[in-house]
């Protein structure tokens, strides 16, 4: 609860003021992460940008945000969503995982269909997309994170998906 309090400028008294519950916490917070992404590429998409466009403002975003430790509330997330009464059940974090989901699909397929993106197996892309980006964002917390590891990974996504 400590990085909340610290992001939102908050003491722990000021926050539950506004909040029920940690749950509830966690719950919004999830739920403004998840839905900003996903409307912000329904919007791209529904616009007809450029698949490629797309995907290179994500990617640059988390090139930006997986080696910065200091202001992730990844690890708030993690250790919550951990605790044995609520880790393992579907809930806000698996919800949201869902979500992310769907919407890196709707872009692979997408940037496919324009013929962007080679022909790929969306679901394994996905999964290399969102763990290697979540466990960065984790590691960066734990230990230092050379700078060529980020953009690394965003090099090989790259690769793998867009035509040249």
């Amino acid at each position: 609860m400590k990085d909340i309090c610290d992001v939102a400028n908050l003491s722990r008294g000021g926050l539950y003021c506004h909040y029920e519950s940690t749950r509830q916490i966690f719950q919004e917070i999830i739920d403004d992460m998840t839905s900003e992404q996903d409307n912000e590429i329904d919007l791209r998409i529904e616009r007809n940008c450029p698949a490629v466009a797309i995907l290179d403002e994500i990617l640059n975003k988390y090139e930006n945000e997986m080696p910065d430790s200091q202001s992730s509330l990844s690890m708030a997330i993690y250790e919550y969503f951990s605790l044995p009464e609520i880790a393992g059940q579907k809930n806000a974090l698996y919800q949201q995982y869902l979500i992310s989901a769907n919407t890196w699909k709707k872009l692979i397929q997408y940037g496919i269909d324009r013929k962007e993106f080679h022909e790929v197996d969306i679901e394994a892309v996905f999964h290399l997309i969102v763990f290697s980006y979540q466990g960065v964002r984790m590691y960066s917390k734990l230990m230092p994170v050379d700078e060529g590891i980020p953009s690394g990974i965003v090099r090989q996504i790259k690769k793998i998906l867009v035509k040249e």
